[in-house]
């Protein structure tokens, strides 16, 4: 999926005094999860809200109602930006499996990380709405953390209030 992307680029940031952290910027859909486990394989070590708010709640819709998943959501992020905090003083280098799709949570995490000693990187998946409607289809086939379901109506949501970054140091891929 990500075979022209140049993974060193990313990979040389790396610095033992001043961890790495890579914050994923993308629509459900746009590749943000493999692109954040090819991080994982080479040592990065991987957040994710969907798989949190799996490994503690189940999946929505059979283990809990759909009215819990904000509630879910924001535990399981308070949790992660803990964990975070805690991998940046211990030296490791991250990535954050979100979807980072308003402006100001980015400038926060980013400020949160340069306090906690971290360097960012923030990568933004670009992908045509056409293409994301046709790998929800088949992700919504599935049946793990990362492929609750997405309707077209949650996905119009998601696409109009969206913000694009834009001169905020990302690395735009298109997918």
């Amino acid at each position: 999926m990500f075979g022209k992307f140049d993974f060193e680029t990313i990979y040389s940031e790396r610095d033992e005094s001043t961890p790495l952290v890579v914050m994923m910027c993308g629509v459900a859909g746009s590749g943000k999860t493999t692109f954040s486990q090819q991080l994982e394989k080479q040592g990065f070590v991987r957040l994710s809200i969907d798989e949190e708010i799996w490994a503690n709640n189940g999946r929505w819709g059979i283990d809990f109602p759909f009215e819990k998943m904000e509630e879910y959501k924001k535990d399981a992020e308070n949790k992660l930006r803990n964990q975070l905090i805690e991998l940046i003083r211990d030296k490791q280098q991250v990535v954050i499996d979100f979807s980072f799709w308003d402006r100001v949570r980015r400038d926060h995490y980013k400020q949160l990380i340069e306090t906690a000693g971290g360097k960012w990187k923030l990568v933004y998946i670009k992908v045509h709405p056409d293409d994301l409607r046709e790998r929800l289809s088949e992700r919504n086939k599935r049946f793990d953390a990362n492929s609750f379901p997405i309707t077209e109506e949650v996905l119009a949501s998601y696409l109009s209030g969206f913000e694009i970054p834009n001169g905020e140091g990302e690395i735009v891929i298109e997918n």
